[in-house]
């Protein structure tokens, strides 16, 4: 599993013209999942990202997570965080898990992230052609894979 997450003074998802999900400050996490992808790499990723200590405290430190902040938090599914880009200019994706895999996983996923953050999170819709707008803050981006927990 790998996620990109961006720490947002606000963000917002559209599906056809229409507010899917949106919060203020918070995290806008993008999530793409693999063939080998296992309750474990969920539970993982969601205790990091619940966890991450990247919002400012009073000293001006990144020494905050967003549950502490008490911020947001949009997940976005993205299977094209696993395009394989070593030959020709066309990404394949073959290392996406198919949607018969990666649906069940992104569902499980969000109840996993809700849990760990202790609060209800913002979704796009698995599938959809989305619209995803957000303001950066910092910018502040950590990339995590599931597979390098080393």
């Amino acid at each position: 599993m790998k996620v990109v997450i961006q720490r947002v003074l606000e963000a917002s998802v559209k599906i056809n013209g229409v507010v899917k999900g949106e919060i203020g400050q918070g995290l806008t996490v993008f999530a793409g999942f693999t063939h080998d992808d296992a309750t474990e790499d969920l539970v993982w990723t969601a205790g990091k990202i619940a966890g991450l200590r990247i919002f400012d405290d009073e000293n001006h430190v990144m020494n905050l997570s967003v549950r502490d902040i008490n911020g947001g938090i949009l997940l976005i599914s993205q299977f094209t965080l696993h395009a394989m880009t070593k030959k020709g200019n066309r990404p394949s994706y073959v290392l996406a898990a198919k949607s018969e895999i990666s649906k069940p996983l992104y569902e499980e996923f969000i109840s996993l992230l809700e849990s760990e953050a202790d609060r209800k999170i913002q979704t796009g819709e698995f599938g959809a052609d989305m619209k995803v707008s957000l303001i950066n803050d910092g910018p502040v981006t950590i990339i995590i894979d599931s597979k390098n927990r080393i």
